[in-house]
């Protein structure tokens, strides 16, 4: 998939491993590819605490953490460290750098963080994530709109040549797109050159939660069982709406292995798994990977 080979199409999605302190633990578990961030150039603490909650009669999980994470120079150093010692186990394990602006840099300047942080991963990442569709940062959606989001994965297309080498980049966009905002993702995709899209992040709809109204009332991204749904049908979108022109990661309310196979039948290429990991456990990673193979 867009010039790497992977062990197995079921990833661990970026907010998990912020700080790449664990990749050693998560291969281990069965992940095919580990996607680490979001990487911010500078670190940062993000929002105040309480903001992770648990939502166990949805399945789902509220966070609002706001890109806490040690800071991009940090992280490349974790991520060489791991690559000078991997386990035979472990070897050919694919390595993703989700990465995004600081808090404090206005969204004029933000080309610049990003530019930062594509620079210092380039050497110990395999492919990049562009992360505009949190909703934990103020006014980064703001980057999704077709003028500033064509402007930004351009400049980072232009740098993507370094001794003869590229990346592949992606794009992670939010679930609450409408299909007239998908089909401007299509076309940037198209135009850029950009190698693929991650759909999707986290919602900020609340819609048909059986949680507490305290809990619904929460501010963040939602994640899980109750994003499954939405986040197939932009999968689905995005590859009819394209013909299937660039690769899809599906991730989104994934909790077994139908959901991982109804993603794959959508349109996607490869999954991802956060909030499904943390209430299934690290057996659904294999019990997905028994399940899909010789199916897709």
């Amino acid at each position: 998939m867009f010039g790497l080979k992977f062990k197995n199409p079921v990833g661990l999605a970026a907010g998990f491993d912020k700080n790449a302190e664990v990749i050693s633990e998560m291969a281990n578990l069965g992940f095919g590819f580990i996607e680490v961030g979001t990487v911010t150039p500078l670190p940062q603490d993000g929002n105040p605490k309480p903001r992770m909650f648990r939502l166990p009669a949805d399945s789902a999980l509220i966070n609002r953490m706001g890109f806490n994470n040690l800071g991009v120079d940090a992280v490349a150093e974790h991520i060489a460290a791991y690559r000078n010692n991997p386990s035979p186990a472990q070897k050919g394990l694919i390595i993703g750098g989700n990465i995004g602006k600081n808090k404090v840099t206005p969204n004029e300047d933000a080309v610049s963080d990003y530019i930062k942080c594509f620079d210092r991963l380039f050497d110990v990442v395999d492919y990049f994530v562009v992360n505009v569709s949190s909703p934990n940062t103020p006014g980064l959606r703001e980057l999704q709109e077709k003028e500033p989001l064509m402007q930004l994965l351009s400049t980072l297309q232009q740098r993507n040549s370094k001794n003869g080498i590229s990346r592949p980049i992606l794009l992670k966009i939010a679930p609450d797109l409408a299909n007239t905002q998908l089909d401007d993702i299509v076309e940037i995709v198209l135009q850029s050159g950009i190698a693929g899209v991650i759909a999707t992040n986290t919602t900020v709809s609340r819609d048909k939660l059986t949680a507490a109204e305290q809990l619904k009332k929460e501010a963040g991204g939602l994640s899980g069982k109750p994003l499954a749904k939405r986040s197939t049908e932009v999968i689905s979108y995005l590859a009819k709406k394209s013909n299937k022109a660039f690769p899809v990661i599906g991730v989104g309310g994934i909790h077994s292995p139908e959901d991982a196979l109804e993603k794959l039948e959508a349109g996607a290429s490869l999954i991802q798994l956060y909030t499904g990991f943390i209430y299934e456990g690290p057996g659904l990673i294999g019990r997905i990977n028994k399940n899909i193979m010789g199916k897709v």
